[in-house]
């Protein structure tokens, strides 16, 4: 599992790296023909905002797989070690499963239903723009089993 995720994680690396240049270029692009050329692609700042929405969605589960997601850790590190830090802890893994499940579940409704409207410039479905929503939700989900897994393991081996 650890090599999947190490794969993942490289993968998702790279295509944010690949999409914050394009965005870069696109923007830049975007903003010498207009007041140079007095021309604009229309489809332009499209692209640009949906690798945007791409990026937030995948840089997410990138920033999971490495622990840096912003948390109030005062509670869990008062705790940490007791009973009711183990049952704390417990309780913030099943909300965020909770949360990702939902974000599956509602991300792939929006995404059928979304299927039959296109962009206005580019033309695709807009559903293809918002099938990064249960995708994401699959990756953060592998994460936060691998993290719960860990978690578990160490909570163990304390008790031994």
């Amino acid at each position: 599992m650890t090599k999947l995720l190490n794969g993942v994680r490289t993968a998702l690396y790279w295509i944010s790296v690949v999409s914050m240049g394009t965005m870069l270029a696109l923007i830049a692009v975007q903003v010498l023909t207009r007041y140079a050329f007095h021309y604009t692609w229309e489809g332009g700042e499209e692209l640009a905002r949906y690798l945007f929405v791409w990026t937030v969605y995948l840089g997410s589960a990138l920033i999971m797989g490495e622990g840096g997601h912003l948390a109030v850790e005062f509670l869990p590190t008062k705790l940490k070690g007791t009973k009711a830090g183990f049952i704390l802890r417990l309780f913030i893994q099943a909300c965020g499963y909770i949360f990702v499940v939902h974000m599956f579940t509602q991300g792939s409704k929006m995404t059928t239903m979304m299927m039959f409207q296109t962009s206005p410039a580019l033309n695709i479905p807009m559903g293809v723009i918002y099938s990064v929503i249960p995708l994401s939700a699959v990756l953060l989900l592998l994460y936060m089993v691998r993290d719960t897994i860990a978690f578990l393991k160490a909570s163990k081996k304390k008790e031994a």
